[in-house]
């Protein structure tokens, strides 16, 4: 009867208060913002590597310098003083000449490893390409030398 005297009839409003969800956004926001600083992801844990139990004797030593120069020589120690003593010592320009002289070592002995030693400011790439070098020729011990 009160639809005869004018009254409307209400409808319903289908909606969905999206306040709460923003509220939950905000706080989300806020809280990765304050935890982003605290992760470090630039930060690189590496392994550390005991001593070899019985380095080697003779060794093809192989120098790397950042203006892609290289040294590359026959190391030995000598006897009971165990100074080491530089058979043969060549400078070279490029890293395909390094790798001939690489291979020409390995064809006269092959039981001698190598030891890669790079200047603090080399890029970390090109000394990973000399180990796989080395590798690759079938030199099957492969070092890095450290301070």
């Amino acid at each position: 009867m009160s639809y005869l005297r004018g009254e409307r009839k209400r409808k319903f409003k289908a909606e969905i208060n999206v306040v709460p969800y923003i509220d939950v956004m905000l706080v989300l926001l806020v809280i990765f913002m304050v935890a982003a600083p605290m992760t470090n992801p630039s930060v690189i844990n590496l392994p550390t590597a005991g001593q070899s139990t019985q380095p080697p004797t003779d060794y093809i030593e192989i120098t790397l310098k950042p203006d892609a120069a290289a040294t590359i020589s026959v190391t030995s120690k000598n006897g009971a003083n165990g100074n080491n003593q530089q058979d043969s010592r060549e400078e070279v320009k490029n890293r395909q000449q390094l790798y001939s002289l690489l291979r020409e070592y390995h064809q006269k002995k092959p039981e001698l490893s190598v030891l890669v030693s790079a200047d603090k400011g080399i890029i970390y790439d090109e000394v990973v390409q000399v180990v796989s070098e080395a590798k690759k020729i079938g030199i099957k011990r492969v070092g890095l030398a450290t301070k």
